[in-house]
C-alpha cells in the first residue's frame, strides 16, 4: 500500500497480538467464573435436596417455577411434572386456598414474612396439615416477582407432642403418688407414737363414761324413790347411802373432762388427715411456726428416748404454700436429724432449730449433732433414691422429695457440715409482706 510503511505493519501486528491475548484472558476468566457458577448450582440444588422441609418457589400468579426433593416426594410428582401448575393445584381444601390467595394477593407483604397452616394434597391424594412460612420474592429492582413458600409437616409434631403431654401427666401423677407414699412412710414411723398419744384421752373418756354410767343408775334409783312417794325420812337416808350431793358436785368436771378428752382424740385424728391427705395444688398462706410447731410434736411422739429438740419459735411469719407439703418437709429433716444424732453413742442426740427474717426472705437453720455428711456424699445428698442408711432403713426419697416440694414453693434448701459438728440444712422460702 502506497504512504504505509514497514514501521506501520509491525504496529498492527502489534495492535492484533494484544488483541488475540486479550480474547484468550477472558476465555479463561469465563470459562472459570462458568465453573465457579456451575458448582453454585450444584451446591443450591443439593442443600434444596436435602431440605426436609418442603420448598416451593412460585411467581406472583401462583404459577410454580421451583421445588425440591421434599415436595416431589410428598406430592408423588417430579419436579418436572410441577413446573408450570398452579400452586393452588396442591392444596387439599378452600380454606387453604382461601389462606394462601390472601398472602399471595398482598401488595406490601411484610420482608421477613408470614406463617399459616395450610394442607396439602400427598401422593395418595389425602391431606397433610403443614406449618408454612411465606416470604416474598423480590427482583433487583424492588418489584416483588414471586413468593417462596417453606413447610414442615405438622402431623407428625403433633402425635409427638401428644405423647410428651401424656408422658408428662404421667409423671405428674407418679411424682403425686410418689410424694403421697413417702408421706404415708413418714407417717408409719410415728405409728407406736400415735397410738400412745390417742391411748390417753381416750383412757380418760372410758373412764370418765364408765363413771357416768354408775353415777346414772344412783340417780335412777333415786328418782324411782321420789316417784314413789317415799316419806322425808327415807328420802335423806337414800341420799346419803347414794352419796347424790357427790354426785352432783362431780357431774360437772366428769362432763368437762369427757369433752376434753374427745376434743383431745379429735385434734390427733385431724392432724394425721391433713398431713396424710393429698395436698391439693392450691397455694395459701401458711403460718410457718404453726408448721414447725406440729412437725416436732409428731417427730417428739416417735422419737428415741433423750432425743431433744430445741426450738424457740422465731418472728411471726407467713409463706404462700401448702401447710402439709411444708410439714413434710420439716418431718422428713428432723426423721434424719434424730437418725443421724443417734448413730453415734457419744453425746446425747439433739437437734436445734432457728428461724430469722432476713430481708423479704424467712431463713430456717436446723442442725444435728451427729456425725455429719461425708464430702464425698454432699454432692449427691439431694439426689432420688441415694441413702446412707442401711437396707431396709431408707428409701432414699425424703431428702430429694423435699427439695422439690420446697423449690415448688419458690424457696431453696441447702445441706453442710457445721464447723461445731453435725450437718446443717439451710431452707429459705420468700415471705408474705
Amino acid at each position: 500500500m502506497e504512504g504505509v510503511d514497514e514501521s506501520t505493519w509491525l504496529d498492527v501486528i502489534q495492535k492484533m497480538d494484544e488483541v488475540y491475548s486479550q480474547l484468550i484472558h477472558e476465555e479463561i476468566e469465563l470459562e472459570k467464573k462458568n465453573a465457579e457458577l456451575e458448582q453454585s448450582q450444584q451446591f443450591i440444588f443439593s442443600v434444596l435436596s436435602a431440605m426436609s422441609d418442603v420448598l416451593l418457589v412460585c411467581n406472583e400468579r401462583g404459577v410454580i417455577e421451583e421445588t425440591n426433593a421434599a415436595l416431589c416426594e410428598l406430592v408423588g410428582s417430579n419436579d418436572a411434572e410441577l413446573r408450570g401448575t398452579s400452586f393452588y393445584d396442591l392444596l387439599a381444601d378452600p380454606l387453604s386456598v382461601e389462606r394462601a390467595r390472601t398472602v399471595l394477593d398482598k401488595a406490601n407483604p411484610p420482608r421477613r414474612g408470614e406463617g399459616l397452616e395450610l394442607n396439602l394434597l400427598d401422593s395418595q391424594r389425602q391431606s397433610v396439615p403443614v406449618d408454612a412460612n411465606c416470604t416474598p420474592r423480590v427482583a433487583a429492582s424492588g418489584h416483588r416477582v414471586g413468593t417462596v413458600f417453606v413447610a414442615r409437616p405438622t402431623a407428625e409434631i403433633k402425635h409427638a407432642y401428644h405423647e410428651l403431654r401424656n408422658a408428662h401427666e404421667a409423671l405428674k401423677r407418679a411424682q403425686q403418688q410418689l410424694l403421697h407414699s413417702e408421706k404415708m412412710a413418714s407417717l408409719g414411723r410415728l405409728v407406736a407414737g400415735v397410738a400412745h398419744e390417742l391411748n390417753n384421752p381416750i383412757s380418760f373418756v372410758l373412764g370418765n363414761v364408765h363413771a357416768l354410767s354408775r353415777y346414772s343408775d344412783r340417780l335412777r334409783s333415786y328418782l324411782a324413790a321420789v316417784h314413789a312417794g317415799d316419806n322425808p325420812q327415807q328420802l335423806e337416808e337414800l341420799r346419803g347411802r347414794l352419796r347424790i350431793e357427790h354426785l352432783l358436785n362431780d357431774l360437772p368436771s366428769l362432763i368437762e373432762g369427757t369433752l376434753e378428752g374427745a376434743q383431745r382424740t379429735a385434734d390427733i385424728v385431724n392432724g394425721l388427715k391433713r398431713f396424710s391427705a393429698v395436698d391439693p395444688e392450691a397455694r395459701v398462706p401458711v403460718n410457718l411456726n404453726e408448721v414447725i410447731k406440729r412437725a416436732i410434736h409428731w417427730i417428739r411422739k416417735g422419737a428415741v428416748p433423750g432425743f431433744e429438740m430445741n426450738w424457740e419459735p422465731g418472728p411471726p411469719c407467713s409463706v404462700t404454700g401448702s401447710a402439709g407439703q411444708l410439714q413434710q418437709v420439716m418431718m422428713n429433716l428432723l426423721q434424719n436429724a434424730q437418725d443421724a444424732a443417734t448413730s453415734t453413742n457419744h453425746t446425747a442426740p439433739a437437734v436445734w432449730i432457728h428461724t430469722e427474717l432476713v430481708g423479704n426472705s424467712v431463713q430456717l437453720r436446723l442442725r444435728d449433732n451427729g456425725p455429719g455428711i461425708a464430702p464425698d456424699h454432699l454432692s449427691r445428698i439431694f439426689d432420688p433414691f441415694f441413702t446412707t442408711k442401711p437396707v431396709g432403713k431408707g428409701t432414699g426419697l425424703g431428702l430429694s422429695i423435699s427439695y422439690g416440694i420446697v423449690e415448688q414453693h419458690g424457696g431453696t434448701l441447702r445441706v453442710r457440715n457445721h464447723p461445731d459438728g453435725g450437718a446443717e440444712f439451710l431452707l429459705e422460702f420468700p415471705v408474705l409482706p
